[in-house]
């Protein structure tokens, strides 16, 4: 089991839904971004996604193509976000943590190199957006082969003819992207996706994580209550770009999290 195996069974054990958020890796600079990192687990973050900055971000909206940017000009590169995440293992062992990004750095590096760093790393997981499920052979199978889940998006255009070859090698859980378009786009209703989840884990015994466009701690407790959880990305990564303090910007995500946990 992995350790975003181990994080569901003990949430699912103690009744819990989780709350997931996302950062991007360097932005504004290694160290900020590390020290929000460090405090996510306090903040009440069962599992962390750190984005890898890239140049051609599609799926992102604005807040996180900027927050790349922001990356990327500080000299922010694939080795350093691994060497991020080693950083923070020195002192997190158990705190699942998902690299999140496109697959163009990755084809660069090698996937096994690449696969073989991730893991030294200390990460558990990969959500590679532009990588379909056609391509698995590429970087998926490779990846569960070395121990790491390997999460897929599903999205509201995901019809039942499609879905079983979405979900055909997923491992860890399932991210549903709760709006069609990009991150930070609009706000979901509980309402509206709760159907789309119930089809989804209808063919799936994985976790169905619902991210994209949470924004605040009632939409996390709505979302949660329909979901085995959520993902808050935009609003966290807002924060920082406005240069609050570590310690305001993981306040927000703590009332995120206890909005996500009363689920």
């Amino acid at each position: 089991m992995t350790r975003i195996d181990q994080k569901f069974a003990a949430l699912k054990a103690s009744g819990k839904k989780a709350f997931v958020s996302y950062i991007m890796a360097g932005d504004p600079d290694v160290e900020t971004s590390l020290a929000v990192m460090q405090g996510l687990p306090g903040a009440g973050v069962d599992i962390i996604e750190i984005g890898l900055p890239f140049t051609d971000p599609m799926a992102d909206g604005p807040t996180i193509q900027l927050a790349g940017q922001r990356a990327l000009e500080g000299g922010m590169t694939l080795d350093k976000t691994l060497a991020m995440v080693s950083a923070f293992r020195k002192n997190d062992d158990i705190t699942p943590i998902v690299l999140m990004g496109y697959y163009n750095p990755i084809y660069a590096r090698g996937p096994d190199l690449f696969l073989t760093q991730a893991k030294a790393a200390g990460i558990d997981g990969l959500i590679i957006v532009d990588l379909p499920p056609e391509e698995d052979e590429e970087l998926c199978i490779p990846a569960q082969k070395a121990g790491l889940n390997f999460i897929r998006l599903a999205t509201p255009t995901t019809d039942d003819k499609r879905l079983p070859k979405v979900l055909q090698n997923t491992s860890g859980f399932v991210y549903y992207v709760s709006i069609t378009g990009i991150t930070g786009a609009a706000a979901p209703e509980a309402a509206d996706v709760a159907p789309e989840v119930a089809r989804i884990k209808a063919r799936t015994d994985l976790p169905v994580i619902v991210g994209f466009g949470i924004t605040t701690p009632e939409a996390a407790e709505a979302i949660a209550g329909i979901a085995d959880g959520c993902v808050v990305g935009s609003a966290i990564v807002k924060d920082i770009a406005d240069g609050k303090p570590v310690a305001e910007v993981l306040a927000r995500v703590a009332a995120l999290a206890a909005g996500a946990h009363r689920g």
